[in-house]
């Protein structure tokens, strides 16, 4: 069952929210050509012991993991959506590179994702990602006090589906507030005015993630790293938000 955070408490989550978001942005500026992705990752790790805050992913093993998670960041290259474990790969000329973080800061969790290209782009990745980022806006603006989770959920996948890209609801947002994955699973695809009540309290990750072939994606060995199916290009955009009775509020949101 969701667990819906009083205003004081959601209050409380703006730390950890700026955080996130602050870390991020420090990453985009970091991540060129000729970085690994350990490398970023240890950038990563550094602000979080600067801050005093906590990596709510460093060990973390679910049911699907073959091995706990290896460090702070989830980094996805290309044609990987989601989960990439840090490991040595340098960065290459036109990578497209999603960055994954959460943490937690004073007891509370915020998790946010954004999407790029490092170097030089290209109109096809530029597409793919400036659509992910619309589809979150869009899924946020669904967000409203007294609407259905499937109003959140179909917004997401009309704007996915309208750019003909692939788009998989097995793995989507979810609640956030005192750990990571709370109830309920927010879903990137769905119809509006079905689901579950969206009441104000309620604090979620929003996080549609696209492929530009088809729908399907496989796992690697490592039981982490998702790739799209035939090897297509995939982005991700993930904020924390709150649902207040005023609307929507973004808890890490980055001024660039």
């Amino acid at each position: 069952m969701a667990q819906l955070k009083t205003p004081a408490e959601i209050d409380e989550m703006r730390p950890a929210g700026a955080f996130i978001a602050h870390v991020l942005t420090s990453l985009r500026s970091v991540a060129a050509v000729g970085v690994s992705l350990r490398d970023l990752d240890a950038h990563a790790h550094g602000l979080i012991r600067e801050a005093g805050a906590h990596s709510v992913y460093l060990g973390y093993h679910p049911s699907f993991g073959a091995i706990p998670y290896p460090g702070v960041l989830c980094t996805s290259v290309n044609d990987a959506a989601l989960h990439g474990l840090p490991s040595d790969y340098v960065l290459r000329d036109g990578d497209v590179l999603s960055i994954d973080f959460a943490a937690q800061v004073e007891g509370w969790v915020a998790d946010s994702a954004l999407t790029f290209q490092v170097g030089t782009p290209s109109p096809e990745a530029a597409r793919l990602i400036e659509t992910t980022e619309r589809a979150l806006a869009a899924g946020i603006a669904a967000a409203q006090p007294g609407g259905r989770m499937g109003d959140i959920s179909a917004a997401i996948g009309e704007v996915g589906r309208s750019a003909g890209y692939g788009i998989n609801a097995d793995f989507g947002g979810h609640g956030v507030g005192r750990t990571m994955h709370e109830e309920p699973h927010v879903p990137n695809l769905g119809r509006k005015g079905s689901g579950q009540r969206l009441k104000p309290g309620l604090v979620i990750a929003i996080e549609p993630w696209f492929m530009a072939g088809g729908d399907g994606y496989v796992m690697d060995p490592d039981g982490w790293t998702i790739r799209s199916a035939d090897g297509s290009l995939a982005a991700h955009a993930e904020h924390t938000v709150a649902i207040t009775p005023d609307g929507p509020v973004v808890l890490t949101e980055r001024s660039a």
